[in-house]
C-alpha cells in the first residue's frame, strides 16, 4: 500500500502502477507524461490485443535508430547531389558563376533559417512529426528540381531542400540521441558523423557518375533521392516517438540557446565543427573544378571523386578511431586536418592530381577525427531535454562554416584564380585547425568518469523522471 501511495501522481508525475503507465509501457515504451520517455521497457504485466497491435506498428529500437542514421545520411546525399549538375544547368540556361553561388546561397540560408525558426521544435511536437515534415518537404524539392525549366526553378528547389535539411539535422541528431538501444551517446556521435560523412561523399560520387555514365542526367539523380525519401517516409512513419511530453510549439525566430552547464562543451564542440565543416565547403565548392583541371577532365566523375576523397577516409577513420578519447580524437583530428591543407595547397603549386587527391584523404581522416570528436564531448553533455535545441545550435555553427567559404570562395574565384582563393581559405582553415588542437588538449577526458546512459528499470523510475524534469528545466 506504501508503494501505491508512493507513486501517486503529484504534479508532473505519474503512478508507476497507474493504468496509463502500463497501457503505454505494454505497447513497448514507458512513458511518464511530462518527460522523455524510455526506449525499451520490460513491461508490466500482461500485453492486452490492442497494445500487442499498437506495437507491432512500430520499428523496434535498434530498427528505429537505424532509420534516423539513414535519414541525415540521405538528407545530406541530397545536398550534394545538385553539384554535379551545375555545369549542365550553367550551360543549357547561361548563367554565370557568381548566379551558381547564389544558387548555393540560397540552399545555405534555407536551412540557417530552419534551425533558426524551427530548431527546437522538436524539443515540443516531438522526433517523428518534425522528420516526417522534413522528408516531404524534401521530396518536393526533388520534384522541383526534376521539373525544372530555368534557374529560379534551381533557387526554389535549393531554398525548399534547405528548409527541409536544417529540420531534418536538428530532430535526426536529437532522436539518435534519444533512440540509442543502450542510451550511448558515443556510439549515437559515431553513426551522425559516420552518416554525415558517408551521405555527402556518395551524393557527390553517385551524382557525378550518373551525369557522366548515365542518360537523363537532369531526371536520374532526383529520382533516385526520391526514391530514398519516400522508403524513409515508410519508415519514419512507424517510428516510436521519444518524446512524450508535448509542450506548446513556438514558431517565433529564436537565437540558438544552448544551458549554461553545456556551454563549455559547446564552445569547442563549435571551434572543431567550424574547423571541418570550413574544409567540406571549401571542398565542395572549389575540389571538382580543382580535380578536373589537375586530371585534365571535364567529366563530372572527377568532381565527385575529390568530394569522396575527403568524405570516405572521413567515414573510415570515425570508426577506426571510435574508441579513442574525444582529446586524442579533437587533437589529432585537427592536427591532421591542419597538415592536410598544407599539403593540398602545396600541391597545387606543383600541379599534382595525386598529390592534390593524396592530401585531401589526409585532411578528410582528420575532418572525421576532429567532428567526431567534438560531437560525442558535446552529445555527453546535453540534457535530454533540450536535445533537439542544443544539435540545432550545433548545426546553425555547421552550417555557417561550411556556407561561408563556400559562398566567399565562388566569388572570389573569377578574380583571383582557383589555385589562389583555395590556397588563401585553406590558410584560415588551418588557424582554425590549429585553435581546435589548443582547445581539445585542454579536455579532461569526462567520458572516463561517465558511463553510458542506461536504461531505467521500474524500480528507478520516479528517480530518473525528476532527473529528467530538471534536465528539462535548465532548458527552458
Amino acid at each position: 500500500m506504501a508503494q501505491s501511495s508512493q507513486g501517486e501522481k503529484t504534479g508532473s508525475r505519474t503512478a508507476i502502477g497507474s493504468p496509463e503507465i502500463q497501457r503505454t509501457q505494454s505497447a513497448g515504451a514507458l512513458i511518464v507524461p511530462g518527460r522523455r520517455s524510455t526506449l525499451p521497457s520490460g513491461g508490466f504485466g500482461r500485453m492486452d490485443p490492442i497494445a500487442m497491435h499498437a506495437r507491432a506498428r512500430r520499428l523496434s529500437q535498434p530498427l528505429a535508430f537505424a532509420a534516423v542514421a539513414a535519414v541525415i545520411a540521405v538528407v545530406l546525399f541530397a545536398s550534394a547531389t545538385p553539384s554535379a549538375l551545375y555545369g549542365l544547368y550553367e550551360a543549357r540556361w547561361h548563367f554565370s558563376t557568381p548566379v551558381l553561388t547564389l544558387v548555393y546561397s540560397t540552399y545555405a540560408v534555407g536551412v540557417l533559417a530552419s534551425l533558426l525558426l524551427i530548431g527546437g521544435l522538436s524539443d515540443h511536437a516531438g522526433r517523428r512529426p518534425v522528420l516526417l515534415g522534413s522528408l516531404a518537404v524534401l521530396l518536393a524539392a526533388m520534384g522541383v528540381f526534376l521539373v525544372a525549366r530555368s534557374v529560379a526553378w534551381l533557387f526554389a528547389a535549393r531554398a525548399l531542400q534547405g528548409l527541409a535539411t536544417g529540420a531534418a539535422l536538428g530532430a535526426g541528431g536529437a532522436a539518435l540521441l534519444d533512440l540509442h538501444p543502450s542510451g550511448d551517446t558515443r556510439h549515437a556521435s559515431l553513426v551522425n558523423g559516420v552518416a554525415s560523412a558517408s551521405g555527402i561523399g556518395a551524393g557527390a560520387l553517385i551524382s557525378g557518375a550518373i551525369v557522366e555514365f548515365l542518360p537523363d542526367p537532369r531526371v536520374l539523380p532526383f529520382l533516385l533521392v526520391a526514391i530514398f525519401i519516400v522508403l524513409l517516409i515508410l519508415a519514419i512513419s512507424i517510428l516510436p516517438e521519444p518524446v512524450a511530453y508535448r509542450r506548446p510549439a513556438t514558431w517565433r525566430p529564436q537565437r540558438p540557446s544552448v544551458p549554461l552547464p553545456t556551454r563549455g562543451a559547446f564552445v569547442l564542440a563549435a571551434l572543431g565543427v567550424l574547423a571541418s565543416w570550413s574544409l567540406a565547403g571549401l571542398y565542395l565548392a572549389l575540389g571538382p573544378q580543382l580535380t578536373s583541371v589537375l586530371m585534365h577532365s571535364h567529366g563530372q566523375f572527377a568532381g565527385g571523386l575529390a568530394v569522396c576523397l575527403l568524405s570516405a577516409p572521413s567515414a573510415v577513420a570515425q570508426l577506426v578511431g571510435r574508441n579513442l578519447s574525444n582529446r586524442t580524437l579533437t587533437s589529432v583530428g585537427a592536427s591532421l586536418l591542419a597538415l592536410g591543407m598544407v599539403l593540398t595547397a602545396a600541391s597545387l603549386s606543383v600541379s599534382s592530381a595525386i598529390f592534390f587527391l593524396s592530401s585531401a584523404a589526409i585532411a578528410g581522416v582528420g575532418f572525421g577525427l576532429a567532428f567526431m570528436g567534438a560531437l560525442r564531448h558535446l552529445s555527453s553533455a546535453i540534457p535530454d531535454g533540450c536535445r533537439g535545441e542544443v544539435m540545432s545550435a550545433f548545426y546553425v555553427v555547421a552550417y555557417v562554416a561550411i556556407s561561408v567559404p563556400a559562398v566567399a570562395a565562388g566569388f572570389a574565384a573569377p578574380y583571383l584564380g582557383l589555385t589562389d582563393t583555395f590556397q588563401i581559405f585553406a590558410g584560415v582553415v588551418v588557424m582554425l585547425a590549429v585553435a581546435v588542437v589548443v582547445g581539445g588538449l585542454r579536455i579532461e577526458s569526462p567520458e572516463h568518469s561517465q558511463s553510458p546512459h542506461t536504461v531505467a528499470g521500474p524500480n528507478s523510475t520516479q528517480e530518473q523522471s525528476q532527473s529528467e524534469l530538471t534536465h528539462s528545466s535548465i532548458c527552458t
